[in-house]
């Protein structure tokens, strides 16, 4: 038995973890940051496949079971390999699951015209994952995508607040807008993103449902461990958060309390010596 492991290349998995461990606050949680090798969204995808899986055999490493990448490019560009080929590989129970299909699949529930937009970074965007997850479920669902690569920098430096993110936030709205008039919902999908939500609401237009990942995130790994009563045996309950970094970690705790919320305490982890 082990605790739920949380992946991401940086802070804004804290944004889902958040949400998590309020709706799940019964569990034991390892948040495990990859702070040093960020970003993962202008690497390749075999780079952020090996740098994920990595991460991820750390997390089993340390008891987890199941491990959640709280990342959507981790999410976008290596979770379906993992799934396919390194889990049937293993003759332990183990299991990872991602952040896109939790909000693809209920979409339908946010739009009324049929028409989402997306706002993500351009790792996330040149995946087309939101794309293709959204048209499996929904293939009468027109999609349109705005790269927002400015966005995560303006949140890590905690300048959420400032005339430069209101002018990047006001400038990819109005881009991602100008391609359909009928838009009405909008994913942020980015981790980072909720973060820039009051700045965000201010300039989206009345009418249009912006869309944040982590409680519906959180909803669905509730009913996934309800359905999947095999791997929410091997969960450990006693409260315990546990978070680990493999950059600095008075950086990390300093960060991580902005997209987390409270006060953090980090364990280092050195994982670069391992990359070829």
């Amino acid at each position: 038995m082990g605790p739920i492991g949380i992946f991401d290349s940086g802070y804004g998995g804290l944004t889902v973890f958040k949400e998590i461990s309020h709706t799940l606050p019964q569990y034991d949680y390892i948040y495990f940051g990859d702070n040093a090798r960020v970003p993962y969204g202008t690497r390749s995808y075999d780079t952020v496949y090996h740098y994920t899986m990595e991460c991820v055999n750390h997390l089993f490493d340390l008891g987890c079971h199941l491990v959640i990448l709280a990342c959507n490019t981790a999410s976008a560009k290596a979770l379906r390999t993992i799934q396919q080929k390194d889990l049937p590989k293993r003759t332990d129970l183990r299991n990872v699951l991602g952040v896109i299909r939790p909000t693809t699949e209920i979409i339908d529930r946010f739009t009324i015209s049929n028409h989402v937009g997306i706002l993500a970074t351009s790792g996330t965007v040149n995946s087309a994952s939101y794309v293709l997850e959204i048209h499996k479920f929904f293939p009468q669902i027109k999609v349109y995508q705005e790269a927002c690569p400015m966005w995560v920098p303006l949140v890590e430096n905690n300048e959420m607040g400032s005339p430069g993110a209101r002018y990047f936030v006001k400038q990819h709205i109005d881009r991602l807008l100008q391609q359909s008039t009928e838009i009405d919902a909008v994913i942020l999908a980015c981790t980072h993103y909720p973060l820039l939500l009051p700045t965000i609401k201010e300039f989206m237009p009345k009418g249009v449902q912006v869309i944040s990942q982590g409680s519906i995130v959180a909803k669905s790994l509730a009913d996934y461990l309800y359905r999947h009563k095999e791997i929410e045996a091997l969960c450990t309950k006693n409260g315990a958060r546990q978070f680990f970094t493999t950059e600095s970690v008075e950086n990390f705790k300093e960060k991580a309390s902005i997209f987390y919320g409270l006060p953090v305490e980090a364990a280092q982890f050195d994982l670069t010596h391992k990359i070829p």
